[in-house]
């Protein structure tokens, strides 16, 4: 099974729309592969630039290394070439080191590099995890920017010139001042995506910084909602997005909220409203509650009812 050289999946990764599936799991709480390739394939049958499997979305931070070898290699035979398949990777140096190791030989293109469990860490330490990485692996590493692992510029510029394999960039901070300087610093050497939670809220005023795609949960329930709005990002067509942001991501951030975890939470409830198998979440993530699952169903149903006709058709 070959792998994407590191150049070819950054410049897929900053092609298009990004999909990260929810992993689903049985009534044992198990990872239920038949229910995830389903989904899968569901997903892939709109255009999808890459497919981010055991990210966050797909609660990385609740598998097992076995579990997410698992979601990888399931990813990688359901999409068979169609698409890059970038694995979720994290957690300590060295326990990351070993799930890199596994995404490599299980026939991923990439990595997502997300935070170091629980742990702070300065500059250098930070970068020395980054390296540590991808010096383990020949495929591409894309490096998420967020909550305990924030680099900054200088830091990232000094990666970038020790690792060919650090092709990408996701932010997840939301600064856009650094956002700005880590862009001016490192130009096109790296491929930026937009990594907030619920990404459209960002997505216009980030494109502008050269974040030309974004990582999408909404298209795990919404896949044409998801690409309309994604092509009206990329359009700068205003009216449609601040239409879209006023009507539905807005609404849907509200109820988000409610809840801390909510952000996978509400995923998951969104693929069952439209009658797909999301299922529940791990611990120690809660699940929506009756009332909040049918306001978001409303919420789904009015997105849905505003879409042309040719983005149904699609």
């Amino acid at each position: 099974m070959t792998n994407l050289s590191p150049a070819a999946m950054a410049s897929a990764v900053g092609s298009g729309l990004l999909t990260f599936p929810i992993t689903q799991f049985d009534p044992n709480n198990r990872f239920n592969e038949e229910a995830f390739r389903e989904h899968c394939s569901w997903l892939l049958a709109h255009d999808v630039a890459a497919l981010f499997a055991a990210g966050g979305t797909g609660e990385f931070f609740s598998l097992t290394p076995a579990e997410v070898d698992a979601v990888v290699r399931a990813s990688v035979v359901e999409t068979a070439g169609r698409v890059p398949v970038i694995a979720g990777c994290g957690y300590g140096t060295a326990i990351a080191v070993e799930i890199a190791r596994a995404a490599e030989k299980a026939g991923a293109d990439g990595l997502l590099l997300l935070p170091p469990y629980l742990t702070e860490a300065g500059q250098d330490g930070l970068a020395a995890h980054v390296e540590a990485v991808c010096r383990s692996v020949g495929i591409g590493v894309i490096v998420y920017n967020r909550a305990n692992a924030v680099l900054g510029p200088d830091a990232l510029a000094r990666l970038c010139e020790r690792c060919p394999n650090l092709v990408g960039f996701k932010d997840g901070v939301g600064d856009l001042e650094l956002m700005a300087r880590v862009a001016s610093r490192i130009g096109d050497r790296l491929t930026y995506v937009g990594g907030l939670p619920t990404a459209e809220t960002f997505a216009l005023p980030y494109l502008e910084m050269g974040v030309t795609t974004y990582s999408s949960a909404i298209f795990n329930f919404m896949p044409e909602w998801a690409l309309h709005f994604y092509k009206a990002v990329r359009a700068r067509d205003r009216d449609t997005v601040a239409r879209e942001l006023k009507e539905f991501v807005l609404p849907y951030i509200a109820l988000r909220d409610r809840g801390r975890g909510y952000a996978v939470s509400i995923v998951k409830a969104g693929v069952d409203a439209v009658g797909r198998r999301g299922g529940p979440v791990r611990t120690p993530l809660t699940d929506l509650t009756a009332s909040e699952r049918a306001e978001l169903k409303v919420l789904i149903e009015s997105a849905e009812a505003r879409l042309p006709r040719a983005s149904l058709a699609a």
